[in-house]
């Protein structure tokens, strides 16, 4: 895992919280972090959807400390599946 990880998006530097690799070093998920008084909106979706344009992650997860959402992406459907919990890291695939 690494924290404040710096990212180039188009000419822009951004920082994700946290993203998390695989033993292969290659990012497979990546976390977002909000205060406990931010709430969990489309906003926070889209900030954390225009990190993975960068990193092409695996999974996403969105927690404020009060409420956590995670989420494998499907690149098929160029859509988010929602999971009830966060996986172990010995589960990702």
């Amino acid at each position: 895992m690494a924290n404040e990880v710096q990212l180039d998006l188009n000419g822009t530097k951004k920082r994700c919280d946290t993203v998390l690799y695989r033993r292969d070093l290659t990012a497979q998920m990546i976390i977002e972090y909000k205060a406990p008084e931010v709430e969990i909106t489309q906003a926070v979706f889209d900030q954390i959807g225009r990190y993975n344009l960068v990193l092409r992650v695996d999974y996403l997860v969105v927690s404020n400390g009060r409420r956590h959402f995670c989420c494998r992406m499907d690149y098929a459907q160029n859509r988010y599946l929602f999971l009830k919990e966060i996986p172990s890291y010995d589960s990702l695939t």
